[in-house]
């Protein structure tokens, strides 16, 4: 899928400069990666600023900044899945999906820090210890995503690409059993003061010198059917670069 469907897809415009010194904000100073001005007309938490992903041994560090506290907000309970929201910090990248479980060109592979207080979608893992599987999708938590522009969420919205019923895709060992090409392989996020950051370890073999991305911030929405497509992105907060055009590169 090609980069310019999805900037039409989510036409927002913010200043920003791709940082080769440091990057200044509210609280201290980022080096590397995309720095985008603090916006009045978007909410603190999702207010971003900074933009990057490191590679260190094999383990990639993705991080985003905000111009609050990241992580302060979260959805409202709705009590029923149908209808309900998402928000989400998102690093769209240029790496094809296949590198982490997907088929091959499958549409553009983003990863997702999310919290969601009405479903969990993250069965293997006990994120609250509270010795149960199933209700703590509300604590933030760590996604791969396959995103695609989907008509059905609205014009020029984006989509999670639905899996259609009697097809078997191929999915990633962590695939959480929603019929959606997303995956939930455990990753810790860390939120503390104006930073979220997930490190992801990488099998050999796949290239990240070459990995561009971007960061999004975004409220997405379960249909209100709870059928194709099942989880669309309804409210795109911010985008680092301003256009997605994945204008970060990778720094060691």
């Amino acid at each position: 899928m090609k980069i310019s469907l999805l900037a039409a897809a989510l036409a927002l415009t913010a200043p920003v400069a791709l940082a080769h010194g440091p990057a200044r904000h509210a609280t201290g100073t980022h080096d590397g990666g995309i720095a985008a001005s603090p916006a009045k007309a978007v909410r603190a938490d999702f207010d971003i600023v900074h933009a990057k992903v490191s590679v260190k041994d094999r383990v990639a560090t993705f991080h985003m900044a905000v111009s609050g506290s990241a992580g302060a907000s979260r959805p409202a309970k709705t009590g029923a899945l149908a209808g309900s929201r998402v928000f989400s910090y998102v690093w769209p990248v240029s790496l094809d999906p296949h590198a982490v479980g997907f088929e091959r060109g499958a549409g553009t592979l983003a990863l997702a820090v999310t919290a969601h207080p009405d479903f969990d979608d993250t069965p293997l893992f006990d994120e609250n210890g509270d010795g149960r599987h199933d209700n703590d999708g509300d604590l933030w938590h760590s996604h791969w995503v396959v995103l695609k522009p989907t008509p059905a969420c609205g014009d020029g919205a984006l989509g999670v690409v639905d899996i259609p019923p009697g097809t078997t895709p191929r999915l990633p060992k962590t695939w959480p059993g929603l019929p959606l090409l997303i995956d939930s392989p455990g990753w810790d996020p860390t939120l503390a003061g104006d930073t979220v950051e997930v490190r992801v370890p990488f099998d050999a073999g796949i290239g990240l010198d070459d990995l561009r991305y971007d960061g999004v911030t975004a409220g997405l929405r379960v249909n209100a059917s709870v059928h194709a497509p099942l989880l669309c992105v309804s409210d795109v907060f911010k985008v680092a670069s301003g256009d997605l055009s994945l204008p970060g590169r990778i720094t060691h």
